[in-house]
């Protein structure tokens, strides 16, 4: 059950690709950010007030500044650079990167499923990014990488949280935080380069409105609050591969906003990538479900 409750949060994340390209496409990916992340901080704290203890700012700043900040600016030089199916079938390598993460820093050695599918998931990655199959911005594919570790990081630092701070405080004052340094950050850009923020206010119209509302509600606030609770309840492993919805929610929303459209090969290796990413969840639920063997008697 808490890996469909982890594809809620995940598909709409999926669909922040192409909404911000439908309808908020010449906004800076810092404002962007910073408008996603503080009102629905506020919104949540005005929901239930919570304070952080004295001992407890420094994990939320690191927690604000990577999961938020980093990410959130990351997310949408993504969604402005890259097609949205591309992004949400990018992002479905995060368990190759959780699974390497913790091989690496905590010794957690993945089995042998997880392992031979996150091969696999590489393989079929490394022919979709081909150049000579389809022409990608660089500079979107390096923002992909690094939201992708921004995940993984953040994740793992949400999960050590454990119970020793409640979840809600956890994640209302990550948003708020985060959007306080993207606010400072955007502030200083809007200085350097006032030109695309006049614009953005000369022309702010209803579908603007729109997209800000999908972005702060449904992707934010309750994305994010499925988010926190449910990484006390499973594993960063586990929860990464619920993204199943996320490279679903990308295609879709690409082709019905936006238009978008691949070969039968592109798609085979987008459907690849996706089965991959759900496959160690799919066998381990079906061992879990197994019926144990009755024992003998002689």
């Amino acid at each position: 059950m808490n890996i469909l409750l982890a594809m809620v949060p995940a598909f709409f994340w999926g669909t922040t690709y192409a909404v911000t390209q439908f309808t908020l496409a010449e906004w800076p990916p810092l404002l962007l950010g910073a408008m996603r992340a503080l009102p629905a901080g506020l919104l949540l704290l005005l929901v239930r007030p919570s304070l952080p203890k004295k001992g407890e700012w420094q994990i939320l700043f690191s927690l604000g500044l990577i999961n938020i900040a980093a990410f959130f600016g990351l997310i949408f030089v993504m969604a402005l650079t890259l097609p949205s199916a591309i992004s949400g079938v990018g992002m479905v390598s995060v368990p190759v990167f959780a699974m390497l993460y913790h091989w690496l820093v905590s010794k957690r050695v993945p089995n042998v499923i997880q392992a031979s599918c996150g091969a696999v998931l590489v393989v079929l990655a490394w022919f979709l990014f081909d150049p000579g199959s389809i022409n990608l911005n660089p500079i979107g594919l390096g923002a992909m990488l690094a939201a992708i570790m921004c995940i993984v990081v953040g994740s793992s630092l949400t999960k050590s949280l454990g119970s020793k701070m409640h979840w809600w405080t956890v994640l209302t004052w990550q948003l708020i935080l985060g959007g306080v340094i993207l606010s400072i950050a955007a502030t200083v850009h809007a200085v350097s380069d006032p030109a695309p923020y006049l614009n953005v206010y000369n022309n702010f119209d209803a579908r603007n409105f729109a997209g800000l509302t999908w972005v702060i509600g449904l992707n934010t606030a309750l994305g994010y609050g499925m988010y926190v609770w449910l990484l006390q309840r499973m594993s960063v492993v586990d929860f990464t591969f619920g993204g199943i919805a996320n490279p679903v929610a990308g295609i879709v929303s690409g082709l019905l906003l936006m238009g978008e459209s691949f070969t039968v090969f592109q798609y085979s290796l987008m459907i690849g990538m996706i089965v991959m990413s759900l496959l160690p969840q799919a066998i381990l639920a079906l061992r879990q479900n197994k019926p144990a063997q009755p024992a003998t008697t002689s």
